[in-house]
């Protein structure tokens, strides 16, 4: 019996298939590729262009793009509001529209989070060598700039006949649904065989749904969980981005209130339990708390909870002092459960912490335990509330006090995203999460230029949010262009501005590492060459006005609360600038982190700086 067919082209195809896509998971069904965005040119614009012209906006919602890698920005703030259940595609024409994704996927593949790329590739047939935007390498003819993304997906194909599609699209719907798996996914579209024809089987449009698993625990290695757990004097539980992902906060919060097992959070799980919980003890790390951290110290059991275990959360290696410290990795990756020879619970979040909630009944910390940490989590919110006080009405505000600000004017389910500067150490330290999503830092890649478009990602997943992207002049500077298309989709993004004329949490780094501060200040050259003059004459709000946004400028911290609430309450695209104070006013880093210092130099800032490496390098453990 011969297959029913459809004849397409392969742009044609691959469209309504991916509109054909769906992920399940607790019985909830949702689109897995919710809409493409993209940027045409002469690698896609007669291929993956003409298809959605003719699919449609109702079967494949269209968003423009102004820049190819802020584009890959959205998707993933997209995907994460959605717990990864739900993405977007990227379009591009090859050559720079290509290459310029690479940054992007490396972020989205970082921080487990499933994008679709369609970069646009050379003619599969070779008519004629070299093409316009073309590498040609002298030895591999198969070679492409779309390469460049291989290391950086997590599964990556060249589509070079027609039906090659078939696999290859399956093949990337089952990476991106699977949550120990995901992150970038690249189909390389070659743009002859984007235009070509083929009878499809029809079977390839019809809907299907990919199951998003929930392992459980092995019964072994759930055992072995609770002897720890239950043999543990003073165990922490380390929070990250996988219990979010698993929308597992309501499971841990009864594993805690049963336990009393302190929680500390990375940037990534900020908001798995609320601030206002007795066992929160907030962040975790170099930019963690002081009662986190004094904790982390003698913690004799460590607890990670969906954690990659990065140097910001171990403080290099240094952080977990008892010399009797032991961890248990509850991961559904085993690659992470592994980590700092930990014992391992391989399953999903919200699995595990039910099952491990059931196994410990009866079991609770030391009443002394609990009330210790409770009394420095007390201490540690007086620390917050003089850092972000608001202080003189007319007086110029530090960057805690527009956090303080913030704070005060925010609702429960707004989200704050920040990506890279020196907000994500204040924020981590000071911010007060309220629900599971409105923490959103992306610190896996810590990338300047995220703030914006995933604003818009944000947004296009949850209409009715309010969401504000906070951004320095550095990161401003490198990628404002998404906001002509927050002001084409008519999405109230709401931008806070911070100037402060330099990469300011570069120049402090810099100034501990005995660079002296070098090449961070937005300055003009002083007599002697270096960048020491007046502050450059750079006028962003303006900037931000010319692109279609309607601006507030705030000099004083009344005039900011006034402008937040107004930003809060506007029905388009906002920003409120605002002219920093450049005291410091955060409270210093409550462990290190490893940045090498010059071994031999001239200097006595970079002498100092190495005798203070040498001190603190001794600290350091391995965990084995």
């Amino acid at each position: 019996m011969s297959q029913s067919t459809t004849r397409l082209t392969v742009a044609q195809a691959l469209v309504r298939f991916l509109a054909a896509q769906y992920t399940e998971r607790d019985g909830v069904r949702q689109r897995l590729i919710a809409g493409m965005r993209g940027i045409f040119g002469h690698g896609n614009v007669a291929g993956v262009g003409q298809a959605l012209v003719e699919a449609g906006e109702e079967l494949m919602p269209y968003h423009q793009g102004r820049n190819e890698q802020a584009m890959v920005h959205a998707a993933v703030g997209y995907a994460r509001q959605r717990d990864r259940l739900a993405t977007q595609a990227v379009t591009t024409s090859i050559g720079p529209g290509a290459t310029n994704l690479v940054t992007g996927a490396a972020l989205a593949t970082i921080n487990r989070l499933p994008v679709l790329l369609l970069p646009g590739d050379y003619f599969a047939a070779h008519p004629a060598d070299p093409l316009l935007q073309q590498l040609e390498h002298p030895s591999e003819a198969d070679v492409s700039v779309n390469d460049t993304l291989r290391p950086v997906s997590r599964y990556f194909d060249r589509v070079t006949r027609a039906e090659a599609l078939i696999p290859s699209a399956l093949n990337a719907m089952r990476v991106l649904t699977d949550p120990a798996e995901t992150g970038a996914v690249t189909l390389a579209l070659p743009q002859d065989v984007q235009a070509e024809a083929f009878d499809w089987p029809r079977e390839f449009f019809a809907e299907r749904v990919w199951r998003v698993r929930r392992p459980a625990p092995d019964p072994a290695e759930l055992a072995d969980a609770v002897r720890a757990v239950r043999a543990a004097a003073r165990p922490l539980i380390v929070a990250g981005g996988g219990v979010h992902h698993s929308a597992a906060e309501d499971a841990l919060k009864a594993l805690v209130d049963a336990t009393g097992v302190p929680v500390a959070s990375t940037q990534a799980g900020k908001g798995s339990l609320r601030h206002d919980h007795p066992a929160d003890l907030g962040g975790i790390g170099h930019t963690g708390t002081a009662v986190a951290d004094d904790l982390a110290r003698t913690a004799d059991l460590v607890i990670g909870v969906g954690t990659r275990h990065t140097d910001f959360t171990t403080a290099s290696g240094t952080l977990f002092q008892n010399p009797d410290v032991r961890f248990l990795n509850l991961n559904i990756t085993a690659f992470d459960a592994h980590k700092l020879a930990a014992s391992t619970l391989v399953c999903d979040a919200r699995a595990g912490l039910t099952a491990l909630t059931e196994a410990l009944a009866g079991h609770r910390v030391p009443a002394a335990y609990e009330a210790e940490y409770r009394a420095g989590k007390e201490r540690w919110e007086r620390v917050v509330e003089d850092a972000c006080r608001a202080g003189d009405d007319s007086a110029v505000p530090t960057q805690t006090q527009v956090l303080g600000a913030l704070d005060a004017v925010a609702g429960e389910e707004d989200v704050v995203i920040n990506a890279a500067g020196s907000l994500p150490g204040d924020l981590h330290k000071l911010w007060r999460a309220r629900s599971r999503r409105q923490y959103h830092l992306e610190y896996g890649y810590s990338c300047m230029g995220y703030e914006i478009p995933a604003a818009i990602g944000v947004q296009q997943a949850a209409p009715g949010t309010v969401v504000w992207s906070l951004v320095g002049d550095g990161t401003y500077l490198m990628m404002p262009t998404e906001i002509v298309t927050a002001v084409q989709e008519g999405l109230p993004v709401n931008l806070v501005l911070v100037q402060n004329h330099g990469y300011a949490s570069i120049g402090g780094l810099s100034e501990s590492v005995g660079a002296e501060r070098f090449g961070t200040a937005y300055r003009h050259r002083a007599a002697d060459g270096s960048f020491t003059g007046a502050p450059l004459p750079v006028d962003l709000a303006a900037n931000a006005g010319s692109l279609g946004m309607e601006v507030l400028r705030a000099k004083t911290v009344g005039e900011l609360r006034e402008a937040l609430a107004a930003a809060r309450a506007s029905s388009r695209p906002t920003c409120v600038y605002v002219e920093t104070d450049p005291a410091a006013t955060t409270p210093p880093a409550e462990a290190w982190w490893d940045v090498p210092v010059a071994q031999s130099a001239s200097r006595e800032a970079a002498v100092n700086a190495r005798a203070e490496y040498d001190r603190r390098v001794t600290t350091r453990r391995r965990h084995l």
